[in-house]
């Protein structure tokens, strides 16, 4: 693929986000720069990449149980629609931001054209702090946010799944809310959703399931056994906890896990089941007695064979990924890994295996599950399981081929993919007028 001179600054430059270079927006731009060289004559259309087609800012206001009326900030952003409907979550957290939200989006486009996938990249947020609402409360804001953002949505334009601070539940209110304002129950306008309401079998743990999946046949390649495979995870939430149970039932040892409360390691393996149970019923893993203490920056540091950073984006700095002992880094995340701290890891010898395809279980099975609200047929768990690991192991295997023939890493192997079938679609559809 011959290079192509390219302009990233002036065609992301953008009037309302100032990323910094860690920053997520920052971080994405970066990713994307590495790879616009390879993309040939593809790369007179690098601009659809570095601006998101759409972005929707919305109030959102609620009355409080107290009677009092709060006001939210929302957001939705479509990144690029050129391979299909929009996918992507909804997150709630105190700490979102349109700059955030972006990247999101940006990253689903990726992640949908790396594994093939019929869509496009979208994601929304709403900054709230869920822990101070109660349910009713998060009911109506779900509920308003939906009618604000249905202006873009729907199953064939933009579908919503769950992400952080969000599940079954609030995809149901988003369902139900979207079919009352166009007068017809509409199944596909989210996914992940309850089972009764045209949900898919094998959704909650399919996020995790791919992570499990993409790390043993990396693990293989890497000639990493798994039988006594040391393993740290950070973030313990539906992500996590799936990915340590598949590795630990298949004879690795989880050793270290950090979430918001604390951290906690016990070099014979923690019992996985036992802390799961804890997490449920504390919060947190902070106070699990099944192993000691683990300082925050002391968990960077552990003496791992595989780290799952499943928390948030831009954990592994450089700084950090100094001190990094393992030999995998498995993004469960969504851009938990900074462009400089890439260089150092690689350096170092140590693989990472990229979100856009590590993290990407969750949405093959949401494609399933719309898939199956289309046609009104619903597959077994098996099955959808099974179409998972084919899917996502394939979409593996064209990647690291594509690696060994250039000479990439695998992130910029996964983006080089991604970014052709993108940029190849856009060129076929061309602009319009």
């Amino acid at each position: 693929m011959a290079d192509t001179q390219h302009s990233p600054v002036y065609s992301a430059n953008l009037s309302y986000v100032s990323p910094k270079p860690e920053s997520p927006w920052g971080t994405y731009l970066a990713q994307v720069d590495r790879v616009l060289p390879y993309m040939g004559d593809l790369a007179r259309w690098s601009g659809t990449l570095l601006r998101p087609k759409r972005v929707l800012i919305v109030d959102v206001p609620i009355q409080l149980d107290s009677g009092e009326i709060a006001h939210f900030e929302g957001y939705r952003v479509q990144h690029s629609l050129s391979r299909g409907p929009g996918k992507g979550g909804v997150r709630y957290h105190p700490d979102v931001t349109l700059e955030e939200v972006m990247a999101l989006s940006a990253w689903m486009t990726v992640k949908n054209a790396a594994v093939n996938l019929p869509f496009g990249g979208a994601k929304g947020g709403i900054r709230l702090d869920p822990k101070m609402l109660s349910n009713q409360e998060l009911e109506r804001v779900t509920r308003r946010y939906t009618s604000e953002i249905g202006i873009i949505i729907g199953p064939q334009r933009d579908i919503p799944a769950p992400d952080v601070n969000t599940n079954a539940q609030t995809m149901a209110w988003m369902m139900d809310t979207y079919s009352a304002n166009v007068g017809a129950t509409t199944t596909g306008v989210v996914t992940g959703k309850p089972i009764s309401l045209g949900g898919s079998l094998g959704r909650v743990k399919a996020t995790g399931r791919g992570v499990f999946v993409t790390g043993r046949e990396a693990m293989r390649r890497l000639k990493i056994p798994m039988e006594g495979a040391r393993v740290a995870i950070q973030g313990f939430g539906n992500v996590g906890a799936n990915a340590a149970e598949l590795f630990a039932h298949s004879g690795a040892k989880v050793v270290a896990v950090q979430d918001h409360g604390g951290g906690v390691f016990n070099s014979n393996g923690l019992d996985v089941a036992a802390l799961t149970e804890h997490v449920l019923t504390h919060g947190s893993v902070a106070g699990f007695s099944g192993g000691e203490i683990l300082g925050l920056e002391d968990f960077w540091g552990a003496d791992v064979d595989v780290i799952i950073p499943a928390a948030l984006e831009g954990q592994i700095t450089e700084r950090r990924a100094e001190r990094l002992r393992a030999k995998l880094v498995l993004e469960a995340a969504n851009g938990p890994t900074v462009p400089g701290a890439d260089d150092i890891l690689a350096s170092r010898g140590i693989t990472v295996l990229p979100d856009v395809i590590c993290n990407s279980g969750g949405v093959i099975v949401s494609y399933f599950e719309w898939v199956q609200d289309f046609s009104s047929f619903f597959w077994s768990e098996e099955e959808i399981n099974l179409r998972l690991d084919k899917i996502i192991t394939g979409a593996l295997h064209h990647i690291w081929a594509t690696c060994e023939k250039y000479n990439f890493s695998l992130r910029t192997g996964a983006f080089v993919v991604a970014c052709e079938r993108i940029l190849q679609a856009r060129n076929e559809r061309g602009l319009y007028p």
